[in-house]
């Protein structure tokens, strides 16, 4: 008896991705395994090919001891069946089932051994990836991360639910075979796709299953779903049925709402691929078996792709598709509905109100433009679509409208007039015939594709919109007009319609004639043969090694060894505020204030992505540029408020002002857990970086005990003075009790915030790591801002601020109600407007309790983001508002300000004096007084070896 037996089935009906090259793939996968004690279950089907049976009979004379051909049954012609041949013909301890193309990792067998032999478990099972649909790169489905996010072992399938709701066991799984014969489990026979059915019911028949994290299957093929429909929809209802079976209807529902998004809506987003035959036919078989409800607990844009199928309307899938695609776009003619609901058209009655489209307004909304013809008509491009435009949208003014082709990638455009503009009530119908052959004169080279869009006007207001359509509208139409590039036409000589792969019309120039398909062979010869070769090569090398230059390993040694010598110029500063992303905090407090007193200093900031924002009379460095490094090495004071560059040193001579960033409630330093567990390198660096500090700003002793503690900084560093970014809201604090809260700060105004209306600042903290490339992570936010507007848009306006390392993905609400104010330099300016503050665990609490106004705390994860982070204090016990756990707690509230403002101000004002009680209101001077106005006596040493600039 082996370990493992792989079982293999080649030329079965529905089989997957049939043929000799697939099966090669899974007996490779099976015979290259690091457990030995493995082998491959062929089983052969009568109806199999020629070259599958000689595939098939080669792998078993190559490997005799390890490779098993079985010729099961003439009549065991579906995959059922054969599997359950295979499974009969196994002799390992545990069994596997591949379809062909699938392969095993390396080391899929002995993780999945291991397991099951540790926990004692009947069925073993692991991750898989696909081949996805669209470049063919190998995906796991993303609900697998939560599923396999730890190896663990559960007694019943309902404790991890994922494994009957997703398909996630539809391979990358194994059976005790003892288990699986005591309890009769086999393939259904009559069924397609009967892995979706076979898993789950495994599942519900062992005892012990173990989940491991280790990737076991790559190569899984995506279903055809146009035209495997009925089978996966019935396979689904019969996993339903056993969940129904074993008492679990809640697991049901969810299961419905996963086949709608694993299934139909990904078919949904295929239509535009798909020829108008197959998605007439697919449209018709989801209207015969989709007879369940569709759920109502997906999103708007799901549910009508859903809706859409069920009723089998191929026209209106093919609209959702583009929806779902591009969800910002005005797709349907959205109609008002009972309620002020916005539904999708007035036949497919989904509530769509969460799209915001009724919030939009003709030239600032992107409206669908469905191209419905594209031919040829007396040497002429014939072209003619229809433009969404909802009645509410409609401008009380005549339409008129203009093609143009642009050239992809640069500035050249080319116009038509469009003749045939009428306006339906819900729509723009169009036509328009442009001569390209005469108009259209590209160079020839670098301009070979121009992109179509239409340009609608309509009372001075412009609507600019792609011309979209489905893969099938041109292919095979054969329209094709003459072109004459500027080059000549051995550049090229035909213009060729073509719709692109986000599907809007495109031409390209091609060359169909012999001179011109001669030259592009001859060009194509001299850019690939020996020498241009070898050419490219050395070129890529050389770009390589510039790349090397432009790196910031190759900068920051460069610096450490020679700028770092340089000598420092006296009296210049760099300042850098949240790593160069904002012009704000304390570092411009300092700035403004040595401005007002004249003091002669040089100025230099840092930006990371865009100079705009920063003042106009200071010298900007883009980070980490060559000048950037240059000023920091000749710098007199570096002044941050997050930390200059971990892996630069600080010069012998230069003073390190950090100004810090806030308070801390959360640990920080080396109190955090993640920095406890890394290695010593690692807690070396950031005891280096945090050592480059000469000074450091705290504003109170709580600040002292925990930050000062966390980033063993010593008493001789530490200046309590207070932030000077607070002196902004200490002043504002004072006009407010003098003279009243109007007018309001100018920002009120640049924001076009009523007066009549209060505002609210929502600003949670920050939640994970800045997304790959440094770009800032988009996150959705705690708080259904929808909602808010809903409830309360007449009355307050809600100002959403992002940590400046993430972006907020923000509906569309009423004008007025939600403004995203995440760009704005300055925070404290939004603090001084704010009327509440709505915040979690972000250190934003602590300096807007000093303008002792309401402070309302939403932390619905309070308890697990404290043991996963650790805290400071009882946020419970010393919070400076209510602290809330659901947002209708929040709202509560919120509705309630008054009254819990008064409830509260004592806790606020306690909360005040004990974290804030250097903060006076002359932090700026006094830190300018401390640090730069007496410059040679504060100057201070290199902390680091006296040595390291040498």
């Amino acid at each position: 008896m082996t370990d493992f037996s792989c079982v293999i089935t080649a030329g079965g009906e529905n089989g997957g991705s049939e043929g000799p090259d697939a099966l090669r793939a899974s007996v490779a996968s099976v015979l290259g395994q690091s457990l030995r004690g493995s082998e491959a279950v062929v089983v052969l089907a009568a109806r199999a090919d020629g070259p599958t049976r000689t595939a098939a009979r080669a792998l078993a004379d190559s490997s005799p001891d390890r490779v098993r051909l079985i010729h099961p049954d003439p009549a065991a012609r579906t995959t059922g069946a054969l599997r359950n041949a295979g499974l009969d013909a196994a002799t390992g301890r545990y069994v596997l089932v591949l379809t062909p193309g699938e392969r095993l990792h390396r080391h899929a067998c002995r993780n999945l051994w291991q397991a099951g032999e540790r926990s004692r478990a009947d069925l073993v099972a692991g991750r898989w990836s696909r081949t996805s649909e669209e470049g063919g790169k190998e995906q796991e489905p993303p609900w697998q991360g939560e599923l396999y996010a730890r190896s663990r072992t559960v007694t019943r399938f309902a404790d991890a639910p994922q494994l009957v709701v997703r398909d996630a066991l539809v391979t990358g799984f194994c059976l005790r075979r003892e288990a699986a014969r005591r309890h009769g489990l086999r393939y259904e026979e009559d069924l397609a796709h009967g892995e979706i059915l076979f898993g789950p019911l495994a599942a519900a028949a062992v005892g012990r299953i173990t989940l491991v994290r280790r990737l076991i299957v790559t190569g899984r093929a995506v279903p055809d779903r146009a035209r495997d429909l009925a089978a996966l929809v019935e396979a689904h209802r019969r996993v339903a049925a056993t969940l129904d079976a074993h008492g679990l209807p809640e697991l049901r529902e969810e299961r419905e709402r996963a086949f709608v998004r694993d299934h139909l809506v990904p078919l949904a987003r295929s239509f535009p691929r798909l020829p108008a035959a197959r998605r007439t036919r697919a449209a018709a078989t989801a209207a015969r078996v989709l007879t369940a409800p569709v759920p109502q607990e997906l999103p708007p844009l799901e549910r009508v792709a859903a809706t859409l199928l069920a009723r089998g309307d191929a026209e209106g899938v093919l609209t959702a598709a583009y929806a779902l695609s591009r969800p910002a776009t005005v797709c349907a003619p959205v109609a008002a509905g009972e309620g002020g609901r916005m539904e999708w058209d007035e036949h497919c009655p989904v509530d769509v109100t969460e799209l915001g489209h009724q919030h939009r307004q003709f030239g600032g909304a992107r409206l669908m433009n469905r191209l419905t013809r594209c031919t040829a008509e007396e040497g002429r491009l014939l072209l003619e679509g229809r433009l969404v435009l909802p009645p509410h949208l409609a401008p009380d003014a005549p339409f008129t409208a203009t093609l143009e082709f642009r050239a992809r990638g640069g500035a050249r455009a080319v116009a038509f007039p469009v003749d045939d503009v009428r306006h339906d009530g819900n729509g723009v119908t169009w036509g328009a015939r442009a001569d390209v052959s005469r108009l259209l004169r590209p160079v020839g080279v670098r301009d070979t594709a121009w992109d179509a869009r239409l340009i609608v006007e309509a009372g001075g207001v412009r609507s600019v919109s792609d011309l979209f359509g489905p893969q099938d509208l041109v292919e095979g139409t054969a329209v094709r007009f003459a072109a004459r590039p500027r080059l000549g036409q051995l550049a090229g000589d035909t213009w060729e319609p073509y719709i692109t792969l986000k599907d809007h019309l495109a031409l390209r120039l091609t060359a169909r004639r012999r001179p011109a398909r001669t030259t592009r062979r001859l060009v194509r010869y001299a850019a690939h043969f020996r020498p241009a070769r070898k050419a490219k090569l050395l070129a890529r090398a050389l770009r390589k090694r510039l790349d090397r230059y432009r790196s910031r390993p190759f900068k920051a040694t460069t610096y450490n060894t020679w700028l770092i010598r340089l000598p420092v110029r006296r009296g210049s500063v760099v300042f850098e505020s949240h790593m160069g992303r904002c012009y704000g905090d304390s570092p411009r407090a300092l700035h403004e204030e040595i401005r007002r007193q004249g003091l002669k200093l040089r100025a230099t900031w840092s930006y990371d992505t865009s100079p705009a924002g920063f003042p106009d009379d200071a010298r900007l460095v883009r980070r980490w540029s060559w000048r950037y490094l240059w000023a920091l090495a000749r710098a007199e004071f570096w002044v941050d408020n997050q930390g200059f560059p971990q892996h630069l040193r600080k010069p012998a001579r230069t003073t390190y002002l950090q100004t810090w960033h806030g308070s801390a409630y959360k640990r920080m330093g080396f109190d955090e857990t993640r920095v406890r567990l890394q290695s010593a390198p690692q807690r070396e660096r950031l005891q280096q970086a945090v050592h480059r500090f000469d000074h450091f700003l705290v504003r109170s002793e709580h600040d002292v005990a925990t930050l000062a503690r966390a980033y063993r900084l010593p008493e001789d560093r530490l200046l309590r003075t207070g932030y000077p970014r607070n002196d902004a809201l200490i002043a504002e604090r004072t006009r407010t009790e003098t003279e009243g809260r109007l007018p309001r700060p100018p920002l009120a105004g640049a924001l076009g915030i009523d007066d009549h209306k209060k505002v609210v600042l929502y600003a949670p903290t920050f939640r994970g790591g800045p997304a790959a490339g440094g770009k800032q992570a988009r996150r959705r936010l705690l708080l259904d801002v929808r909602e808010f507007a809903e409830r309360f848009g007449d009355s307050y306006t809600l100002l959403v601020r992002a940590h400046y390392l993430e972006a907020a993905r923000l509906p569309l609400c009423p004008p007025g109600t939600v403004i995203d104010v995440s760009r704005h330099h300055d925070v404290s300016e939004l603090l001084a407007l704010a009327d509440v503050l709505v915040t979690d665990y972000s250190s934003i609490m602590f300096d807007f309790a000093l303008l002792d106004r309401p402070v309302l705390l939403y932390a619905p994860d309070l308890d697990t983001y404290t043991a996963e982070r650790g805290s400071y204090f009882d946020l419970r016990e010393k919070a400076p508002g209510p602290v809330t756990a659901t947002q209708e707690e929040l709202f509560a509230q919120l509705a309630e300000l008054k009254k819990s403002d008064i409830r509260h101000a004592s806790h606020r004002a306690a909360f005040a004096a004990e974290f804030g009680a250097y903060d006076r209101g002359d932090a700026a001077r006094q830190v300018v007084a401390a640090v730069f106005s007496r410059r040679g006596a504060s100057r201070t040493t290199d902390h680091h070896d006296r040595g390291a600039g040498r």
